[in-house]
């Protein structure tokens, strides 16, 4: 049996894996706060005939041997979380983390999930949320005779309300940091997870403790750079046809054994 079918094989569904990473970044550039996606291979186990280093004779050994690798998987799809472009959006509740940092919400489960998407809204009930109605946390709530609102670039909400030229102060937003933010687990809706990789979430001021400022009235788009990605679909997609000619050579071989009078 030619080992280079399997091989192959393996190499194109590496490639696949690589063209789902590179269609996923291509599907969300204009998706607020996404961070794109690398894929990242290894090669497999590898067929050893003579170990490198192995006596041939009277004080020589083999200086290479003969190794003979197996193809390749993939190892990681790691998520590259570099600052986004800006929006300027003058939205009253959009929010843009110039930093690192995570914006906490509480989802209708009660569990915390953690997003860069700054694009908030009022409630029925005044507190700041998600379009999805997950809730900012700690809570902020707007008061129904609110005409402006004020967000400083270190987090706190102020208001001004009916017959009153004073800003009231009606919350204090804070976010939360992470060791290893590519650890995350992404559950989609640009909502991210904890695990055991990430390590705990640290919440603090905006501006405190390595986290970034808060910039009101703009957001941060996708980091997805649309030529990268279109260079890299073509050159996974060479890759990929490679593979499949080194399967019809392998075939051939095959075919030629199988004919041998």
């Amino acid at each position: 049996m030619i080992r280079s079918l399997n091989t192959a094989a393996t190499g194109m569904k590496a490639q696949q894996t690589n063209m789902d990473v590179s269609t996923n970044n291509i599907a969300n550039v204009s998706t607020n706060g996404f961070k794109k996606s690398r894929a990242e291979f290894e090669d497999l186990m590898y067929q050893t005939q003579i170990e490198p280093g192995a006596v041939t004779g009277l004080n020589s050994i083999n200086p290479t041997g003969v190794q003979v690798g197996l193809g390749a998987k993939t190892a990681a799809v790691t998520k590259d979380f570099e600052q986004g472009s800006t929006k300027v959006t003058n939205g009253a509740f959009d929010m843009e983390i110039q930093g690192a940092g995570f914006f906490p919400l509480q989802q209708p489960n009660g569990q915390i999930a953690y997003t860069r998407d700054g694009a908030f809204k009022k409630g029925p009930d005044g507190r700041l949320q998600d379009r999805n109605g997950n809730v900012l946390q700690p809570e902020i709530t707007i008061p129904p005779n609110a005409t402006g609102v004020e967000i400083g670039a270190n987090g706190q909400v102020s208001v001004l309300v009916e017959n009153n030229l004073q800003p009231q102060a009606v919350g204090q937003i804070q976010l939360v940091g992470f060791v290893n933010p590519a650890g995350l687990k992404a559950l989609g809706g640009n909502l991210f997870v904890p695990t055991n990789a990430s390590g705990v979430p640290q919440q603090a001021n905006p501006g405190q403790a390595g986290l970034g400022g808060l910039a009101q009235g703009q957001l941060e788009t996708s980091n997805v750079n649309i030529v990268d990605e279109m260079v890299g679909m073509i050159t996974t997609q060479r890759a990929y046809e490679m593979n499949s000619k080194a399967i019809q050579a392998s075939d051939a071989m095959l075919q030629a054994i199988n004919n041998l009078r």
